[in-house]
């Protein structure tokens, strides 16, 4: 759970640095922009969606699936409203490397917990399982939401840039770090 927390705010702080977010956070704010609903309603919303098109490639779930459509976009919300946005180039520069690092260490808590994958990890999974490639798979998601968000009005930044570079280092850091030991995964 403190994982998804920390993922949520990690993806907030990204927001009020107004610097560019991770791909999803990019479509998840476009279909803000243009439809209404918070950049949460919306995480969730889209997760719940995500889980639907599990259903035609078989992929299980776990509770940690559950939990993380509804935890991350209300910890989200949470921290678009109670950390302003800094004023200064210095100060969002430091809310987008604080909000990095926090979504690679949750990721690295949630992942290492072993209770289900995220709904966009099992899409990734079930659709690469199919035949493309991991890397293939993973990024022709990424490539689209971020499109797609992008064409919403959604912030592509060099925070997005910085994400995309940082994120596998990151989670390759944290997750062995903070993995719980000797579990068998309940996906």
């Amino acid at each position: 759970m403190l994982g998804l927390m920390l993922f949520g705010a990690g993806a907030g702080l990204m927001i009020e640095s107004d610097l560019g977010n991770s791909p999803w956070t990019v479509f998840h704010q476009g279909l803000s922009f243009r439809f209404g609903l918070t950049v949460g309603v919306w995480t969730m919303l889209v997760a719940f969606g995500v889980l639907l098109l599990w259903i035609p490639l078989g992929e299980r779930y776990g509770v940690g699936t559950v939990l993380n459509v509804l935890i991350i976009g209300p910890f989200i919300d949470l921290t678009t409203a109670l950390v302003p946005a800094p004023q200064s180039i210095l100060g969002r520069g430091a809310m987008l490397a604080a909000g990095i690092v926090a979504v690679g260490a949750a990721s690295g808590l949630y992942i290492g917990a072993h209770l289900g994958p995220g709904p966009r990890d099992g899409l990734m999974t079930g659709i690469a399982a199919r035949g493309p490639s991991l890397r293939v798979t993973r990024a022709a998601i990424e490539i689209t939401v971020l499109a797609v968000g992008w064409m919403l009005g959604g912030r592509f930044g060099i925070g997005t840039i910085a994400f995309a570079i940082a994120i596998g280092p990151l989670v390759q850091f944290f997750l062995p770090r903070l993995e719980v030991p000797g579990v068998v995964s309940a996906a």
